[in-house]
């Protein structure tokens, strides 16, 4: 143990000598480890956030989606997103149809188009949110002000408008005040009736929304729906209603038009993406993690030709090639943990930071991972210059110049 102590302490004695190679020799293992473990948090942040979003719609809940977004046969996640190219185009027709099925306590059509909103002399980026009543209950919008709109407001097509916290913000400064105040997007006015609480959602902070029918004309001049979500009775129904919106709908489409799914389905199928996505980021990562120990490398080979006679001089005076192994593969597996250390103490500040905008997430396996990592570069590119210190003749080694 107490040759161990030494090893770590003659470590560190050397790297005081040369601070500055030191922190540029760790700078290599510094980054990579730093970009390992960032690229898995900010992965482990988007799959978080995708998750919440579903989440937060509920259980029991069927998203109808055009196209044939999971392929029979294909395993979990083997086909998602290709239906988004094409298949049905959902109308008014369908969001009817489907209301009729027994089981279903609502029925919520959705479109949705990014646009400018204007109130004198304020402009705005949002999202136009086209839906119907029950939407507010589906996505659990809670109001700050004023009311929602009604089942009566989309049979009239009324012009009026719910706003996310943070348009509203945007437009009216105070969002409180946004009440009976007008909103003009497409050359269309609507009046403000309703400012949603906060969400933390950068869509739905940033949507306005409306009754579906009230953009039939400019803003969804096709009078479609990108999606329908179902809101099943209970979780012993869920199965039923999802075959019962498959055959109402395949009485109008064919089978690879549309994709009834389920929001365990979509779950599922996201872990799975984010498993492959995972491994590509680590793998990009561990490029800097291996130019990092090469660096490491050349060091620790131009190390011992510095201190030849250093080595010749402990070899006289009873030192072993065990002993010179053992003390430059220390100094090399130190200099390599250092980088490692330091990189996750800048990553980790970096995530947290990173936190109060998105829920990025320190994955305790990438941190074990990290350190691991960093021992094995240590051992594993420091080990060939150690072994050629340890094999230096002690004689030659005195009289090196």
């Amino acid at each position: 143990m107490e040759q161990y102590k030494y090893l770590i302490k003659s470590s560190f004695d050397d790297f005081k000598r040369n601070k500055v190679r030191t922190l540029l020799t760790s700078l290599g293992i510094m980054v990579g480890v730093l970009s390992v473990v960032l690229l898995i948090a900010l992965g482990l942040g988007l799959k978080n956030y995708i998750q919440g979003q579903f989440e937060s719609l509920g259980a029991n809940l069927l998203i109808i989606f055009p196209g044939n977004v999971f392929s029979e046969g294909s395993g979990v996640g083997g086909n998602f997103g290709a239906g988004f190219a094409g298949g049905a185009s959902f109308d008014e027709k369908d969001v009817k149809t489907l209301s009729k099925l027994p089981d279903i306590n609502y029925v919520v059509p959705m479109f949705m188009k990014s646009l400018v909103f204007e109130t004198g002399r304020e402009k705005s980026t949002g999202y136009v949110m086209a839906t119907n009543e029950d939407a507010f209950k589906l996505l659990n919008l809670e109001l700050l002000e004023g009311r929602e709109f009604s089942r009566s407001d989309v049979l009239g097509k009324t012009k009026k408008a719910v706003l996310g916290y943070n348009i509203a913000e945007k437009l009216f400064i105070d969002p409180t005040i946004a009440i009976g105040k007008t909103v003009k997007v497409n050359d269309q006015r609507y009046i403000v009736i309703g400012v949603a609480k906060k969400k933390g959602d950068r869509e739905m902070d940033s949507g306005v929304f409306v009754p579906y029918s009230s953009t039939f004309g400019n803003i969804n001049p096709d009078k479609t729906f990108f999606t329908i979500y179902l809101g099943a009775s209970s979780d012993k129904t869920i199965q039923n209603v999802k075959e019962d919106a498959k055959n109402a709908l395949l009485k109008r489409y064919k089978v690879d038009d549309f994709s009834v799914t389920e929001q365990s389905q979509i779950l599922s199928s996201i872990n799975s993406i984010f498993a492959i996505i995972n491994s590509v980021l680590i793998a990009i990562g561990s490029i800097s993690l291996f130019v990092g120990g090469i660096g490491i490398m050349n060091i620790m080979y131009a190390t011992v030709t510095e201190r030849t006679k250093e080595i010749g001089i402990r070899r006289a005076i009873g030192a072993t090639e065990k002993d010179i192994l053992l003390q430059f593969l220390s100094e090399s597996v130190v200099l390599s943990l250092l980088g490692g250390v330091i990189g996750l103490i800048v990553a980790i500040i970096i995530v947290l930071i990173v936190r109060i905008f998105f829920p990025a997430s320190i994955n305790i396996v990438a941190v074990v991972v990290a350190i691991f990592v960093s021992s094995a570069i240590g051992i594993f590119f420091g080990i060939f210059p150690a072994k050629r210190a340890a094999k230096l003749s002690p004689i030659e080694a005195i009289r090196y110049e």
